[in-house]
């Protein structure tokens, strides 16, 4: 008796006669899996502004219109088509020292960043993994850092070392903003240490410091990448900080000393706008790209966060289900989608809707 093989088929895919095996192809999912954090219109449109930003740190001072020191003969001068952002008491283009002063935002958040990031990850990953001694004096260290006040210290280094400049405001803020991305990046690494692939590693003889690196920090990422993100926030907002409230070089051109002039000149009372509005959107657009960014972080790495407030679902089968309310959608791959409701009572032989209000839907 012959059996065909469109029956062996139907009871074991792909296993007829002439059945061969199937390179494995990747799929969109898998391919999608790879540039979801690029795909993300939120963190893609904070890469976008902070790169525009950077680029702006990188050739501000070279394309800038004009020096932002030199004086011109139009004082307070609105926006025209020769300054396109209006002038200061003494005649400066405001474009320019907004140009200029990009680069000393950029370089104070980005230093400040990395040198948190780098002490975070190294005392926290290894105060985690290791424990014993090496947990104890690592975290009574890092909790000795967690009281340091760093704006304060900030002000009082600057102000005994006043050609200090932006590098020592950056190395102040790196070093004392690492402690509380330790304490997350031990309280994490506690978790993973116990894993079993961590354990099946240790079993064939890795070293600790292969382990760390190749199976600790790899999901460590996403944490040690947000802990960056708040740094570069905070740093720049103490630097602008520091330069609006007069601590440092008043000739050094970033943000703040853009609106140290205009709060000491009393741009506001003057009805010059354009002195200060500008700082101020440059500031608040580089805080929103930040945000941006750490959002994406968080959806990247919270699948819930990924559908959270998504009133349409596709389904494996292409299909879209909308959500309602008192209605929980079966996703499959089905002609149509089910849903699961509330009984619908029969009252003299016809079918009853019933009608929840807004409290019993909660």
């Amino acid at each position: 008796m012959t059996i065909p093989t469109s029956s062996i088929d139907q009871v074991i895919p792909g296993q007829g006669a002439m059945a061969q095996p199937e390179a494995a192809k990747p799929g969109r999912a898998a391919k999608r899996r790879k540039f979801r954090f690029i795909s993300n219109k939120k963190a893609m449109t904070g890469i976008v502004i902070l790169g525009i930003y950077l680029l702006f740190a990188i050739i501000g001072p070279w394309v800038a219109p004009y020096d932002p020191d030199a004086r011109g003969k139009q004082f307070v001068a609105p926006p025209s088509a020769d300054h396109w952002f209006g002038t200061t008491h003494l005649g400066q283009d405001v474009f320019s020292q907004i140009l200029v002063g990009t680069r000393a935002v950029m370089l104070v958040g980005l230093a400040a960043g990395v040198i948190a990031t780098i002490l975070a990850v190294l005392i926290g990953v290894t105060a985690g993994y290791l424990g014993g001694g090496w947990d104890d004096s690592l975290s009574a260290l890092s909790n000795v850092f967690l009281v340091i006040p760093a704006l304060p210290l900030i002000i009082i280094v600057t102000a005994a070392v006043p050609s200090g400049g932006d590098t020592l405001v950056a190395l102040i803020i790196g070093l004392t903003s690492w402690a509380w991305g330790a304490r997350i990046l031990r309280a994490q690494t506690l978790s993973l240490r116990r894993r079993d692939y961590v354990e099946a590693s240790r079993a064939t003889g890795e070293s600790t410091w292969r382990i760390i690196i190749f199976e600790i920090l790899p999901n460590l990422t996403a944490i040690i990448a947000s802990g960056f993100v708040g740094t570069v926030i905070f740093a720049v907002t103490s630097e602008i900080t520091l330069a609006f409230i007069g601590i440092g070089s008043a000739t050094s051109w970033n943000w703040g000393t853009i609106l140290f002039w205009a709060q000491s000149q009393q741009a506001l009372a003057q009805g010059a706008w354009w002195w200060f509005v500008p700082a101020g959107l440059a500031i608040a657009f580089l805080g929103t790209a930040l945000s941006l960014i750490n959002f994406g972080i968080d959806e990247f790495v919270s699948p819930r966060l990924r559908s959270a407030g998504k009133t349409k679902i596709k389904t494996t089968s292409g299909r879209t289900v909308r959500m309602r309310v008192g209605f929980t959608p079966v996703l499959d791959n089905s002609a149509a989608p089910h849903t699961h409701a509330s009984p619908i009572p029969v009252i003299g032989g016809k079918p009853t809707p019933v009608t929840r209000s807004k409290e019993a839907t909660r």
